[in-house]
């Protein structure tokens, strides 16, 4: 699904989205195994006309883990097409440059349960991640728990 090289790059979108790392009282992440590539990644989405980026986060996560969340910091905005922000969406084959806001979060309320988009979602230590995380998540993750905060990429 992803892909560093862009063959016409003026055929290529650019698309916003917003996500965030989601962590429990343990300090466990929350990550969702996605049915359109079988790999783990952060919950998020598509900023859609006239929202935030912090309430699409805010609503992505609620709609692909049923879990409501306050958002807690931010950890940055992720842009660089060598981190595999290059997406072929494999429904038409449509390329797209992905730029991503990434916060931070804590669960308030609600009940951890997959979306249509996910085969499941879970929280992991974070010594215990899985290894097939999507090119996209990997970055950020790193940037994560390394503590850092505000990166631009």
């Amino acid at each position: 699904m992803y892909s560093t090289r862009v063959q016409k790059p003026g055929l290529t979108r650019v698309k916003i989205g917003s996500g965030a790392f989601v962590v429990n009282e343990k300090g466990e992440i929350l990550l969702e195994r996605r049915r359109d590539n079988g790999m783990w990644g952060l919950p998020g989405g598509a900023v859609l006309p006239g929202e935030t980026l912090r309430e699409t986060a805010i609503r992505e996560i609620r709609e692909e883990t049923g879990l409501d969340v306050e958002i807690t910091g931010f950890l940055g905005m992720y842009s660089d097409p060598l981190d595999g922000r290059i997406v072929c969406y494999p429904d038409n084959g449509d390329l797209a440059h992905i730029i991503d806001a990434i916060f931070t979060a804590v669960v308030v309320s609600g009940e951890l349960r997959p979306s249509e988009e996910s085969y499941e979602v879970r929280f992991f230590s974070q010594d215990s991640l899985p290894d097939n995380i999507v090119d996209p998540g990997i970055r950020p993750l790193r940037d994560f728990l390394d503590g850092k905060r505000n990166q631009v990429f």
